[in-house]
């Protein structure tokens, strides 16, 4: 498989429109933020961003397009239909497709919403010795729907979906104060070392993503994940709903290290 850690994003997306590069994103771009994407009828698009600001744990707005399928402050350059590695289509909350280009379901009334993605603190935890296992196992990161129900808007509502990555207690203290300086890509954990309470009983059979060793000593540390809007999506049953697969992200052209000062500024 090649290397694409320190590729740079425009790089990267010309390889995913020409089809060279159709798997997973974890790991590619060192230093530069991914997003989870949710395209939906421009009707919905109040109450979506509405939940969205509800939940900012699992769904920190990146972006937002009305009618357009070109990115602007996340990758000015980029086309959301045929830059991610793969796509997946829901039809009245049913999920009916997967497919590597999204240009034949774009509708002129749809908006575009990019989320944070846990990806973009990965890098931070690494720089600090601790092990981000999927990354190391080279696998997908493994994702739980849980039994926390979400903060309802308008047709939106459903379960929490976290993402899990373990590590020793020391570790997962460490990863607790990283991670929170990291508001706008999903922040602190949700919940460390303790699964039941979230309503997960199998560690080794995700819902989303691929199990991962957890080696002796070691606990589950969980973050919310921007696969949540899928949960909820399936709740809604809107008519048509377009979003990245699970760990096939958008990656942006902006510094992990830049994403919260310009939102920040951006909201002023």
């Amino acid at each position: 498989m090649a290397d694409y850690s320190n590729a740079r994003p425009e790089d990267v997306w010309l390889k995913i429109r020409s089809g060279e590069i159709t798997g997973q994103t974890s790991g590619m771009c060192n230093g530069y933020a991914q997003a989870n994407l949710v395209i939906m009828p421009e009707k919905y698009a109040g109450d979506f961003e509405q939940f969205a600001r509800q939940n900012p744990k699992p769904c920190p707005l990146l972006e937002v397009m009305h009618g357009s399928r070109y990115v602007q402050d996340m990758g000015k350059g980029a086309d959301i239909l045929t830059d991610i590695p793969k796509y997946r289509i829901f039809e009245n909350g049913v999920l009916v497709k997967e497919v590597t280009d999204a240009t034949p379901y774009w509708q002129d009334d749809m908006a575009v919403f990019l989320i944070g993605c846990s990806f973009s603190f990965e890098e931070a935890l690494m720089e600090a010795g601790i092990d981000v296992r999927h990354i190391s196992m080279g696998r997908n990161v493994p994702m739980f729907r849980t039994k926390v129900m979400t903060e309802p808007a308008g047709p939106f509502k459903g379960e929490l979906v976290v993402s899990m990555r373990p590590m020793t207690p020391e570790d997962a203290g460490r990863a607790n104060e990283i991670t929170g300086r990291f508001p706008n890509v999903h922040g602190a954990p949700v919940n460390i070392g303790e699964p039941e309470k979230l309503g997960i009983t199998d560690l080794m059979k995700p819902d989303y993503g691929d199990p991962v060793d957890i080696l002796p000593g070691e606990i589950p540390v969980f973050w919310g994940c921007g696969v949540t809007p899928q949960s909820v999506i399936e709740h809604a049953k809107l008519p048509l709903v377009i979003t990245h697969a699970p760990g096939h992200m958008f990656i942006t052209n902006m510094k992990n290290d830049a994403v919260n000062d310009f939102l920040e500024q951006k909201k002023k």
